[in-house]
This record gives structure tokens, C-alpha cells and sequence, in this order.
């Protein structure tokens, strides 16, 4: 077994470890990407809601800093969705992952610029679709994860989505060491995604009193907002999600609980409001104690869970 771990998702991505970085909106720039695919993992980054040329310019600046593969994060609910994809297959990254939502309408278009598709799924029936339309791999996101969530745990989806589809399924919500990959590996995963591990990298340039906040956090510290309107979102709890709740239990529409999170997840991530930021992070933020480079973070996470398959 030992720490060079090949699997199908290694195969496909030309990687030398199965560990992938979350494509998280304002926090998965191109410093961190690039620090991730450095170390053999797979960085992405998160285009959230950003025009299309800053994309491009990302995936520029990330390709100064590394030769590896790396790939981007399309929310298809950005109304630059589409400037986006089209971003991406001009530019050949070697992958997109994709969340909220369908990617079908791009898939030719990436195939044929050989961008590999690797949408995120919180559902067997998603996973199906997923495949059926041509991705090649999906990831399957629990309900532990930081940001927009489904309702299924890691638990639960990996397992029921890895016997549904036989493309490579990657694990995502909830998984910070090497346990949770070694338990990612026997529920049927071929790789995992990290989101939160990697907010507090050395490497990410979030605001430290973010990175602070996560690394403070305990176990039940995080809070799940938007269950009402069907767009939750998971964050550390603050007095953003306390005054967020109250309006939300008052019965407040979607449009007035948005005024309440606009730019807040960039007030958190680049100016360190944490007082009326959204402070996205998973449950696994409880068990994330120190900063390390990405280098660290996942050769540790390899040794760890190289011993642990290998008993």
C-alpha cells in the first residue's frame, strides 16, 4: 500500500495522490490550487461568482506556479456560468468540477478540448444523470461539508453512489485526516475532497481571523442556514447565522434573507469579518487543530491512512 496510492482517479487525473481541493468561491485561488497540485494533490479553482477573464487569469497565474495538472470549479448558477465554461476549455485545464446544478449543456464542448467533467452530486439519482451524460468521474458531497449542502451524510451517499455508477466516485463533507480517507477508501471512493482542511493551509490566503475561527472551532460549532428557502448553506456559527435564523424562523422571504449574506463571504474571507461573514467550513472544522502547508497536510494525511489500509 504504502504512500503512493494509485487509483482510478490518480489514473485519470495524472496525480500522484488521490486528494482533491475543494473549488470553494473566494477562498480557492490560485496560490492555493497551485500549492495543492504541487504537492500531488489536485488543486481547483473556485470561480463562485467571479467574471470570466479573472478566471482566466487565475488559471494563468496558477500555471507561473506549477506544471501540473490542476482544474476549475464552475457554479452553474452564476450568471457566468457560460463565459466561464468556455473559459476553461479554451484555456485546457485538465478538469472542472461543477456544482448547482446540470453541466450537460458543456459537456461536448470540455470533451473536446479534453477537459475531464467531475460534477459534484448529492444523490444516487444526480450520480446517475451525471453519468449517463458523460462525466467521468463524480464527487460525492455529504451533508457534513462547509457552503452549499444536500442532505445525505459522506456515510451514507459514498457507498449507495459508488454501487450506482462505474465511473470513479471521489468522497467529499467531512473527511480532514487520514482516517477519513482510509474510511472514504472501504465505502468505495476512489480519492477525497477537502474544502476546510484547506482554508487553514499556509498556503490559503484567506483572512487569518478566518483561519482562527477554524481552527478554534469544536465539534457542534457549525450551523446550517437557507433550510426554509432550499439553498442551506453550512458555516461556523456567528452573530451573521444567529441574526440569519431569526429571520428565517419569522418566515422572512429568500430576497430578504440574501440581503443579509450578499458579499458576506467575501467580508469573511478578505477583510476577516467574522462577526457578519459568512464563515463557511464543514463539521470536520472541530478536528483541524494547525496551519500547515498543503505539502504537509496531505503527506501526513497519506501516512496516516497508509497504515491504517495497511493493518
Amino acid at each position: 500500500m504504502g504512500m503512493d496510492r494509485k487509483t482510478r482517479i490518480t489514473e485519470l487525473l495524472g496525480i500522484k495522490y488521490p486528494v482533491i481541493q475543494g473549488g470553494m468561491a473566494w477562498v480557492a485561488e490560485y496560490h492555493l490550487a497551485a500549492a495543492v497540485s504541487e504537492a500531488g494533490g489536485f488543486g481547483i479553482i473556485g470561480a463562485g461568482g467571479a467574471p470570466a477573464e479573472f478566471v482566466r487569469e487565475q488559471i494563468r497565474k496558477c500555471r507561473e506556479l506549477t506544471q501540473k495538472p490542476f482544474g476549475v470549479n464552475v457554479m452553474l448558477m452564476n450568471p457566468e456560468a457560460e463565459a466561464i465554461a468556455q473559459v476553461a476549455a479554451e484555456e485546457k485545464v485538465c478538469a472542472v468540477t461543477t456544482g448547482a446544478g446540470n453541466p450537460g449543456r458543456y459537456m461536448a464542448m470540455w470533451k473536446e478540448a479534453g477537459v475531464k467533467v467531475i460534477p459534484v452530486v448529492a444523490s444516487v439519482a444526480m450520480a446517475k444523470l451525471m453519468e449517463r451524460g458523460g462525466a467521468d468521474a463524480v464527487v460525492a458531497e455529504g451533508t457534513e461539508s462547509g457552503g452549499h449542502i444536500g442532505s445525505a451524510t459522506t456515510f451514507t451517499l459514498v457507498p449507495q453512489v459508488a454501487d450506482a455508477v462505474t465511473i470513479p466516485v471521489i468522497a467529499a463533507g467531512g473527511i480532514g485526516d487520514g482516517r477519513g480517507m482510509a474510511a472514504a477508501f472501504m465505502l468505495g471512493a476512489d480519492a477525497v475532497q477537502l474544502g476546510t482542511r484547506f482554508v487553514v493551509a499556509k498556503e490559503s490566503v484567506v483572512h487569518e481571523n478566518y483561519k482562527k475561527k477554524i481552527l478554534a472551532a469544536k465539534d457542534i460549532d457549525s450551523q446550517v442556514t437557507g433550510m426554509s428557502h432550499g439553498h442551506p448553506v453550512r458555516q461556523l456559527r456567528n452573530h451573521m447565522t444567529r441574526e440569519y435564523l431569526k429571520l428565517e424562523k419569522s418566515g422572512a422571504s429568500f430576497e430578504e434573507l440574501e440581503q443579509l449574506t450578499l458579499g458576506a463571504l467575501r467580508k469573511a474571507v478578505v477583510e476577516g469579518d467574522v462577526v457578519n461573514g459568512t464563515l463557511m467550513a464543514g463539521q470536520i472544522a472541530g478536528l483541524i487543530k494547525k496551519e500547515q502547508t498543503c505539502e504537509d497536510i496531505i503527506l501526513a494525511m497519506m501516512e496516516e491512512c497508509g497504515k491504517l489500509l495497511e493493518n
